[in-house]
């Protein structure tokens, strides 16, 4: 057994019947590269079994300790069943992404059986020009960014004639625990509450306006405290205090309380038209897909006539999994928050303003313990995490006050070679994120074999013309290349 961590748990707690903590992704494949020229939905069921000696998360399924007493933990589950994770479905002629999007949507919107291991994947029939869709969704608790790349690292292979299928490893699946196992489990884990919140306070307090918590009154007031006291009564140090940034995000129609519906939208950017304009400027990929995401969103606001004065406030997140946890799976992330310059008219100025924020951002990351978001997760007794997790959302959505963030914007580095699933052509993978109260809109992008791949989730209330976003990502790009 295997217990989640305070941060894998958090993913969880936040689940409501309006939104869920699950990430997908929406892979488009060639079958024309297969042997037979065909992809059917048993040859998905024949790999993913053959690899599942090599991806134990798939296996796993929540164990809950009775009255919440700590963390769940993760079993394999002894009743696993293939047929009902890998299913396939087909959308109706004629083809068009918005037909594709719609469908995605709606199995994107629906939560995963807490039952079962928690996730699932569809075989999507009647794409254009014979291609097929290859949907994924699992749940943020298992996985984060780098270990969900480790998992497509297991499914895709390098050519069509993929490789020899790993040895069975003999796994049966775990014998049920009882719930007296567990409630023992339980109350073991009690005497480490205390523990735990003494071990996170030096680290977290000076940081807690870098987490979730910063939208509870007086938490910005308390880092700053436990900074000075910190610097303090260090010895050897040389006094200095890394700036603080002052971000309040102005509020959008898409930072209020979301629906149990979504829209979806993907398209591509050639990744060498991104790499001409940063080498033009000399800054990063990074820098300039948050400036035309910027751009983009500028756009939107103003067709809305909601543009405000002030920056918006992103969250972007950052992975912290050192070398030795590869292959743990879980979260090891962190939250920061950058302003997205929807403020600034001219492209070339929001980009310098992107680029010299973003550094400072790396900054601050450098400087903060990576355990962070754990550590100030250990100041909620698991009894009351759930709840006191969703009353901390609670208060972005209210209509009381500025949300904590106002979307996220998250940018994940891919492989640069053609990869295949079953022998077919990976052409395009768009990632599918998530949204909660207060943060209706994440746009989220992977690179693929010389492109970029945009994978925006907006509530369907809130942002019913979230396609037009797609368009105005290519706009904004076309702004910046150098002349």
């Amino acid at each position: 057994m295997r217990q989640l961590t305070s941060l894998d748990a958090q993913f969880l707690a936040l689940e409501t019947a309006r939104q869920t903590g699950h990430v997908a992704g929406l892979a488009v494949l060639d079958p024309s590269t297969t042997e037979s020229g065909r992809l059917e939905l048993e040859d998905l069921q024949r790999l993913v079994a053959e690899r599942l000696p090599l991806l134990p998360p798939l296996r796993w399924r929540l164990a809950p300790v009775p009255f919440g007493l700590d963390y769940p933990y993760w079993i394999d589950d002894p009743d696993f069943d293939l047929e009902y994770h890998v299913r396939e479905l087909a959308i109706p002629p004629p083809p068009t992404d918005a037909k594709l999007a719609e469908q995605v949507a709606r199995i994107v919107a629906r939560p995963l059986d807490r039952a079962r291991p928690l996730w699932e994947l569809y075989l999507i029939h009647g794409l254009a020009g014979g291609k097929l869709g290859m949907l994924t969704k699992i749940h943020h608790a298992v996985i984060d960014g780098l270990s969900g790349a480790e998992i497509m690292g297991v499914l895709f292979d390098l050519d069509p004639a993929g490789r020899e299928p790993p040895e069975a490893d003999g796994v049966r699946g775990d014998r049920e625990p009882s719930d007296v196992e567990m409630l023992a489990r339980g109350l073991a884990g009690v005497p480490r509450y205390p523990l735990r919140a003494l071990r996170s306070l030096p680290a977290a307090l000076p940081n807690l306006d870098e987490t979730p918590f910063a939208g509870l009154p007086g938490t910005a007031a308390v880092a700053r405290l436990s900074e000075r006291v910190g610097r303090l009564v260090r010895r050897g140090g040389d006094g200095s205090e890394l700036e603080r940034l002052e971000l309040k995000a102005p509020r959008t129609s898409f930072n209020g309380r979301i629906s149990p519906h979504r829209r979806i939208a993907f398209g591509q950017l050639s990744l060498d038209e991104v790499k001409a304009v940063k080498n033009a400027f000399g800054y990063t990929v990074n820098d300039v897909i948050v400036s035309i995401c910027a751009g983009a969103v500028r756009r939107w606001l103003i067709a809305h006539t909601e543009l405000p004065p002030d920056p918006l406030v992103a969250q972007i997140p950052v992975s912290v999994r050192s070398g030795e946890e590869l292959g743990t799976y879980g979260n090891r992330i962190m939250l920061m928050s950058a302003p997205l310059f929807t403020n600034e008219h001219d492209p070339v100025r929001r980009l310098h303003r992107t680029h010299e924020a973003l550094l400072s951002m790396k900054e601050r990351h450098n400087a903060m313990p990576a355990r962070l978001l754990q550590d100030a997760n250990h100041f909620i007794p698991p009894a009351v995490f759930a709840r006191a997790a969703r009353a901390t959302f609670a208060l972005s959505t209210s209509g009381r006050g500025r949300p904590r963030w106002n979307l996220v914007i998250s940018n994940v580095p891919g492989p640069q070679i053609p990869l295949y699933c079953a022998g077919a052509q990976l052409v395009a993978n768009y990632p599918i994120s998530v949204i909660t109260d207060g943060m209706g809109l994440n746009i989220t992008v992977m690179s693929y074999c010389g492109h970029l791949d945009f994978g925006i989730v907006a509530d369907r209330d809130q942002m019913p013309d979230v396609w037009n976003l797609i368009g105005w990502l290519g706009e904004a790009l076309e702004e910046l290349k150098p002349t």
